[in-house]
């Protein structure tokens, strides 16, 4: 066997062979030779970062560097006219822009696109912790015990992190063995499942959902449409005024007793009670807006 020296080197066989050049002078380092990533089989596992963007140019800068070194970055677009193509680009990652499918279905198409073995599925406004990204490449060096993992979330309102309420840990299925998992393909607060057992992570994503009041009541009125259209579509919309009271009135005040007093969301401040008080309304015309579409569409059939 190779003789080491002080320095953790050890000498080549081939030194003691002289040539034309003198003796061979590789160096080689004898920990490598015992080291498991030099094993058939232990190599580390190729990851595609995914992520769906529309107009995401505030963001998407943040998550790129977020996940630089981790693998290849894969970008689905669906029409955005703010630089967020161009970011992308420039930031070495595959872009490929798709119409609109919904949040589930355009997931599953990115998904569709990446060439790695494993996949880490983000949204435009989360950002890998540097502890999380430790964490998965150590798991990626070795060999997963399984094929799924859930990623605790860290939730940002208007810049202040939410560690109460029912908004932390948030743990969502993010990182997955290519074919282990897949989105539900629902128009809108889409979940991912999973084949087998799933296991998680330690490290979190910081989520910079709302920076500002805007940004929430925008955000809320659009996905506040997109839940009364699914309510009505399932056919759990009703008409008259018990429903509408107890969904629409009744409904938003319990959840924000039971979000902010019970599961001690005034922990968590000012962004708390705003982020409560917000949600609640969002509540509210989501069932408001279901029955005023559920009425209209009852009016459309009865003049057929």
């Amino acid at each position: 066997m190779a003789r080491k020296d002080p320095g953790l080197k050890a000498i080549c066989p081939c030194a003691a062979i002289k040539g034309p050049e003198g003796p061979c002078s590789l160096r080689i380092d004898p920990r490598l030779i015992f080291d498991r990533s030099f094993i058939l089989g232990t190599m580390p596992k190729s990851l595609s970062v995914v992520i769906i963007t529309l107009n995401e140019a505030a963001n998407l800068p943040r998550t790129l560097a977020s996940v630089s070194g981790l693998g290849e970055i894969v970008v689905v677009d669906s029409g955005s006219t703010d630089g967020t193509v161009e970011i992308a680009e420039q930031a070495g990652a595959r872009v490929f822009s798709e119409p609109w499918k919904g949040f589930g279905a355009q997931k599953n198409s990115a998904i569709a696109k990446a060439t790695g073995e494993w996949i880490l599925s983000l949204d435009a406004d989360e950002e890998v912790s540097a502890e999380l990204a430790q964490e998965i490449a150590a798991l990626l060096a070795g060999e997963p015990e399984l094929a799924a993992y859930r990623i605790p979330r860290l939730n940002h309102f208007l810049g202040s992190p939410l560690r109460h309420g029912g908004y932390w840990p948030d743990e969502k299925l993010r990182l997955f063995r290519r074919g282990s998992a897949t989105f539900e393909e629902r128009p809108v607060h889409e979940t991912m499942r999973s084949d087998g057992p799933v296991g998680t992570l330690k490290g979190h994503l910081i989520h910079h959902c709302y920076p500002t009041i805007e940004d929430y009541v925008e955000h809320m009125n659009r996905y506040s449409t997109i839940g009364a259209q699914a309510l009505v579509a399932a056919g759990k919309a009703r008409l008259g005024w018990v429903w509408l009271v107890w969904n629409a009135v009744l409904n938003p005040v319990a959840t924000f007793v039971y979000n902010y007093f019970f599961r001690l969301g005034f922990l968590d401040g000012r962004a708390g009670l705003l982020q409560h008080l917000n949600h609640s309304m969002y509540v509210h015309w989501k069932y408001a807006k279901a029955e005023k579409q559920g009425a209209r569409e009852q009016g459309s059939k009865g003049r057929e």
